[in-house]
């Protein structure tokens, strides 16, 4: 069967390109994000079609007849944005690159080009497919022509287009007349929606039909129409596609030429699209100087051997011993490190090759574990090699279970990616597979099976397990190619993966492994505690509501406050509904008392559910500690996080979350030791803005709220009242956060006009903060990204968004990054200066955890001066800001009172 003509709607590709898919940018700030979507949308439509002509088609600039007929031709459509503008000449480059033949013809639309190419296909007797999301041409679809939408892989035939419409294709046009488009301000009749248009259409036949019955269509729609059917002519005018227009090309020139491999690689690097670049390279090779050093070998094949006996061991040993680089990878029977049991090892010296030496699998030939142990140690002691993995804390625990304890050098691709780009994409290897490689990897469930029917991986047969486990060592070390060479060109980037993350990553592990010791008898009591709480509160609602309901439910809320106690409702869900959200419940509990109740019946059961009854689950049964999962390579602005459980949203701010703190303990002997940054975001401000006010004030050691709240409301810091100085504090972080005077008279209860004053006069007395704000948009605007103090980059992919709540929410977090990054940063700078100095002065102190600007201890209590002191020296020296960092220490039996 013969291939159809693929006439692809390029304008339609790229408006839903631009408006689908998340902001990308290069280094230099252009736009790219549309681009890359519609040239993956036009492989992906080449590979699904097989077609050997396939035709892309976009609008002229200028206007076209349709504007001669109607004035008022799409007026309503906002002006196209720039950063969209800016990316149609360097697409048009790249689709005739790829050798597509490409339309682009003034005086007429891209649909009327699609049109006419239809028609004179289908008159040979062709098929054709035109790839469209744009509706009006579905008057297009005949037996010959259908429609296809690869944003939602559907097609529409004629039976397609009536099933969908409720009119046949031949009646689209009469259809689109009377609905008429808002989008391109297409006159038709007032409240004529599909449905009527379509009912209609079904009982008079055609357009003229239902004018010639006008006075037979009863109510308020037959007056409309009547009172606007006039529009009609020209409405159909504007909507009627035209079919014959004069064209540059015939049918029998539009097949494919050769793609320009040359260009195309210039244009892929110019435009950063890595993965195309990858895919390119894959099938034609690298060629140049610049290739050849700055991209991975892309092999043709690969080859994965499966390990069976120890000499093919040794020889596979050797030749990464030989290499100086290797990917080792492990398999194991948990996502648990400290508990996995090791079921293989994988390793990789070279880019396609890769082995892998089963030693747990229920069956099969395999090595024992003291085999391979035997057979790696030298490798993994050799100091001139580099082991590289993907998310090696895990790795190295696995190892040093079996009695492996590397010396040689490490590198991590999960955090090499992660101090690349932190929030340009995720971090898994199998996502930067397909970005970096172009490469889909084989996943675990096609390996082990999904859900009930999962099976573990010990349970997998060798053959099935040789090419999972092998491909991970190859994609690790082909990842590794790319990064490095990334941070080559990136001094203080490989600074902070080399100085900080990597180091900090052996810090965690020994954090993890430790773990805290929990007191879980204490925290059944408050569980208790809490349970009877929920029951009293359970009934106060009840009472107030005049009537038993479930307080879970979202439903049984609406009707409650907003049907029956005719509460006014504050926000509708995307559905409609009034929402019940907790910003809803916390603006209707200042007048109201149930939504009150509401709010701290759902905060005592969060923390019931979450803690109190969760984590003495959680705990080790063999040593009775909470052992903590920390992530390095998540938060967007280098902060650690933490699962397993989550302790770095234990809530503080109210009296039953601190006290879960109290079952944070030491063992006898022993106390708890807080150490936590004062104010550290705001002296990180102090130093950006180099504001004189503010450097002087913590200069001076000033209380910055007192001091904030004498320059805000005119009084001597000795005068300020407790109120003054709360809504000093309200103001000071707030602006951190880039809260709007909207956001800021909500929070402290007052008018929007009084907050607006207050933010004014805040700026007036430190002008240098609204400098380093405006300078800071500017830069993210400019390059795409904000810096730490260090030099780690924050990119903030939606800082040039189309969509302006996002652009702002993006510039908002252009302000507070560098301050949130620099914070993480010293933390992580801390971490290392204490730790090295725990191991050099032998102290009996253990780091605990890591949570947001504090670091917990466990420390004997004859060595407790000794510990404060230290901790106390190397956290303040942590960073040489402006301003002195200062560091307040507490010690008590449990975290609560340590904190």
């Amino acid at each position: 069967m013969t291939a159809p003509l693929v006439l692809v709607d390029g304008s339609s590709y790229l408006y839903r390109a631009f408006h689908a898919l998340p902001p990308l940018t290069t280094r230099d700030g252009r736009p790219v994000g549309a681009i890359r979507g519609v040239v993956s949308m036009l492989k992906k439509l080449a590979d699904a079609t097989g077609a050997d002509r396939m035709v892309v088609v976009f609008d002229a600039s200028g206007k076209t007849f349709r504007d001669t007929l109607y004035d008022q031709y799409k007026a309503n459509r906002e002006k196209m944005p720039d950063d969209l503008r800016a990316q149609i000449e360097p697409l048009h480059q790249v689709v005739e690159a790829l050798g597509y033949p490409m339309l682009v013809i003034p005086g007429v639309e891209a649909d009327d080009v699609i049109g006419t190419l239809a028609r004179q296909a289908e008159a040979t007797g062709e098929s054709v497919l035109i790839s469209t999301g744009d509706k009006d041409l579905a008057q297009l679809v005949t037996d010959r022509v259908t429609l296809v939408n690869t944003m939602t892989d559907s097609q529409l035939t004629p039976a397609g287009v009536e099933e969908k419409f409720g009119v046949p294709p031949e009646r689209i046009i009469d259809f689109l007349a009377l609905t008429g488009d808002s989008v391109d301000n297409v006159p038709g009749i007032p409240k004529c929606g599909p449905k009527t248009a379509a009912k209609w259409l079904n009982a008079y036949g055609t357009l003229d039909g239902v004018v010639a019955n006008a006075d037979a269509i009863p109510g308020k729609i037959g007056e409309t129409f009547r009172e606007h059917m006039h529009v009609l002519p020209l409405s159909k005018e504007l909507v009627t596609i035209k079919t014959d227009c004069e064209l540059p090309v015939t049918l029998d020139t539009l097949s494919r030429s050769a793609p320009d491999i040359e260009r195309l690689r210039v244009l892929y690097e110019s435009l950063e699209m890595n993965q195309f670049l990858r895919q390119l390279e894959r099938t034609t090779g690298p060629t140049g100087a610049q290739a050849a050093a700055a991209t991975p070998d892309a092999p043709k094949t690969v080859e994965y051997m499966l390990i069976q006996d120890a000499e093919q061991l040794t020889t596979w040993v050797n030749a990464c011993q030989e290499a100086r680089v290797f990917a080792l990878d492990t398999e194991t029977t948990s996502l648990v490190a400290r508990h996995a049991e090791l079921v293989g090892v994988s390793l990789s010296h070279a880019p396609g090759r890769a082995c892998y030496v089963p030693v747990g699998h229920r069956e099969g030939n395999q090595l024992s574990v003291t085999e391979l142990c035997k057979a790696l140690a030298p490798l993994l002691a050799d100091s001139k090699c580099t082991w590289v993995g993907h998310n090696l804390k895990y790795d190295l625990t696995v190892l040093e279970t079996v009695g492996l304890s590397p010396e040689c050098r490490l590198a991590d691709t999960m955090l090499m990616s992660y101090v690349l780009d932190a929030a340009g994409s995720r971090h898994d290897m199998d996502s930067l597979a397909s970005r970096y490689l172009g490469v889909e990897t084989t996943s675990y469930e096609s390996v082990c099976g999904k859900g009930a029917k999962q099976i573990g991986f010990a349970e997998v047969s060798l053959e099935s397990a040789c090419h999972y486990a092998a491909e991970d060592a190859d994609i690790t070390l082909r990842l590794h190619q790319v990064f490095a060479a990334q941070l080559t060109a990136e001094p203080a980037l490989q600074a902070i993966y080399e100085e900080l993350e990597l180091p900090v990553m052996q810090v965690l592990r020994a954090m993890e492994n430790h773990g805290a010791l929990l007191d879980a008898e204490m925290l059944h009591v408050q569980s208790k505690a809490l349970g009877e709480r929920l029951v009293i509160l359970e009934h106060e609602a009840h009472v107030l509501a005049g009537r038993a309901f479930n307080l879970a439910s979202p439903k049984q809320l609406q009707d409650i406050l907003f049907d029956e106690l005719k509460l006014p409702v504050i926000k509708k869900t995307p559905k409609g509904a009034p929402s019940t959200n907790e910003e809803v419940l916390s603006e209707l509990a200042l007048d109201y008392p149930l939504p009150k109740i509401l709010i701290e019946h759902r905060s005592l059961s969060k923390l019931k559910g979450t803690y109190t009854d969760k984590l003495p689950d959680d705990c080790d049964p063999q040593d009775g500690r909470i052992h903590t999962s920390f992530h390095q390579a998540v938060t967007s602005t280098g902060r650690l996080s933490s699962s397993d459980p989550n302790l770095q949203n234990i809530p503080i701010r109210t009296e039953e979350g601190r006290r879960i703190r109290k079952a944070f303990v030491a063992p006898l002997g022993w106390s708890v030791m807080a150490a936590d940054y004062s104010q550290i975001e705001l002296r990180i401000m102090a130093h950006l803005s180099g504001d004189a006010s503010l450097l002087e004030a913590f200069g001076r050691g000033d209380d910055i709220h007192r001091a904030t709240a004498a320059e805000v409301f005119e009084t001597e810091p000795m005068f300020v009242t407790d109120e003054q100085r709360r809504r000093a504090k309200a103001i000071n972080f707030g602006l951190i956060y880039g809260m709007s005077a909207f956001g800021l008279a909500r929070q402290l209860g007052i008018e929007r006009a009084e907050a607006a004053r207050y933010i004014d006069v805040y700026f007036e007395r430190y002008p240098g903060v609204r400098h380093y704000m405006d300078r800071t948009r500017a830069m993210a605007h400019e390059k795409g990204y904000v810096e730490t103090v260090f030099g780690r980059r924050l990119t903030l992919p939606d800082i040039r968004a189309p969509q302006a709540q996002v652009r702002q929410a993006a510039e908002r977090a252009a302000i507070n990054a560098p301050m949130q990054g620099t914070a993480a940063d010293i933390i992580k700078r801390a971490m290392l200066r204490v730790q090295d100095a725990l191991l050099t002065q032998t102290l009996a102190c253990n780091l605990l955890l890591q949570v947001h600007d504090e670091l917990v201890f466990e420390v004997r209590d004859d060595a407790i001066d000794a510990s404060r002191a230290m901790i106390r020296q190397e956290m303040e020296a942590a960073a040489e800001l402006a301003v002195p960092l200062v560091v307040e220490i507490g010690v008590g039996p449990s975290w609560f009172e340590a904190h």
